[in-house]
C-alpha cells in the first residue's frame, strides 16, 4: 500500500495536466456537499464520479491501497454496535462510513495524479486573498507539501524498521531490552524522522530557503475552466437527484 500512497503515478492523463488548484477546488466542493446533504443518491453521484475520475486519469487497479483485515474489522463491528439501536443508526453510520471514504479517495486522487512539488505553490497561491489578514499563507502551504512528501519516506522507514526488528534473534539482550515492538519500532521512527528532518531542513537552506517551494504556482487555463464546470454540475445534479428522492 504504501508504495503508491499519497506519491504520484507516473502516467500521463487529462486530470494529471490540471492544475493542482482545481483538483483541491474539486476536492473540497466533493467533501461539502455530502457534509451538508448525506443522503444515498448523493453519496452515490460522488462514487459514481469518483470512479469515472479514476478511469480518466488512467489510474491502474494496483493503484488502490490494500487496506488490512483489522480495518474491515472494525467497521462491521462498529456497523454491529449500531445494530440494537435500530436500523436507522445503522444505516446512519453506513452513510457516515461511505462519506469518509469517497473523502479518502478524492483526497488520495490529488496526490496520484499531482506532483507534490506544485502542491505547495498550488496553496500558496490559493491563500493569497489571506496574506490581506497577516496569514503566514506561504508558511503553512511549505508546511502542508512537506508533511505528504515525507508521510511515505515515514511509512517506508517503519516497514524497515519493522522487518529488522523480526530479524533480530529473539534469545538476545537487546531484544528482551525491548519487549514492547510498538515503542522499539516507534522510538526508531522519531530517531530516524529527526535526522531526515535536520538533512532535508539543510538541503532547503542550500537550495535558497522555503520560498523557493512555493515560487512558480502555476495558474488554471482552459481545461481547468471545464474540469471546474463538470464539477459544479455534478453537484448541482446531485442536490436535484436528493431533493427528487
Amino acid at each position: 500500500m504504501s508504495g503508491v500512497l499519497l506519491r504520484q503515478v507516473p502516467v500521463d492523463s487529462p486530470v494529471h495536466r490540471l492544475w493542482a488548484g482545481t483538483k483541491m477546488i474539486g476536492v473540497f466542493l466533493i467533501s461539502l456537499l455530502p457534509m451538508f446533504l448525506p443522503s444515498w443518491p448523493v453519496l452515490g453521484v460522488m462514487i459514481v464520479f469518483l470512479v469515472c475520475v479514476g478511469l480518466v486519469a488512467r489510474l491502474p487497479l494496483g493503484t488502490l491501497p490494500r487496506l488490512p483485515w483489522w480495518f474491515w474489522a472494525l467497521l462491521a463491528a462498529g456497523a454491529l454496535i449500531n445494530v440494537p439501536v435500530g436500523s436507522a443508526a445503522v444505516l446512519r453510520y453506513a452513510q457516515i462510513v461511505a462519506f469518509g471514504l469517497v473523502l479518502l479517495s478524492a483526497s488520495f486522487l490529488i496526490a496520484w495524479t499531482t506532483p507534490m512539488s506544485e502542491i505547495a505553490p498550488a496553496l500558496a497561491k490559493l491563500g493569497a486573498p489571506l496574506r490581506k489578514l497577516r496569514i503566514p499563507v506561504d508558511e503553512w502551504a511549505v508546511v502542508v507539501a512537506l508533511t505528504l512528501r515525507g508521510f511515505p519516506l515515514l511509512i517506508e522507514e517503519i516497514r524497515v524498521l519493522r522487518a529488522a526488528r523480526r530479524l533480530r534473534p529473539k534469545d538476545s539482550l537487546l531484544y528482551r531490552a525491548a519487549d514492547n515492538p510498538l515503542i522499539d519500532v516507534l522510538t526508531a521512527a522519531m530517531a530516524v524522522s529527526t535526522r531526515r528532518a535536520g538533512e532535508l531542513g539543510e538541503a532547503i537552506t542550500a537550495r535558497g530557503g522555503t520560498g523557493e517551494l512555493t515560487a512558480h504556482p502555476g495558474s488554471p487555463g482552459r481545461r481547468d475552466a471545464f474540469a471546474l464546470t463538470v464539477i459544479v454540475a455534478t453537484c448541482l445534479g446531485a442536490v436535484a437527484l436528493h431533493l427528487l428522492t
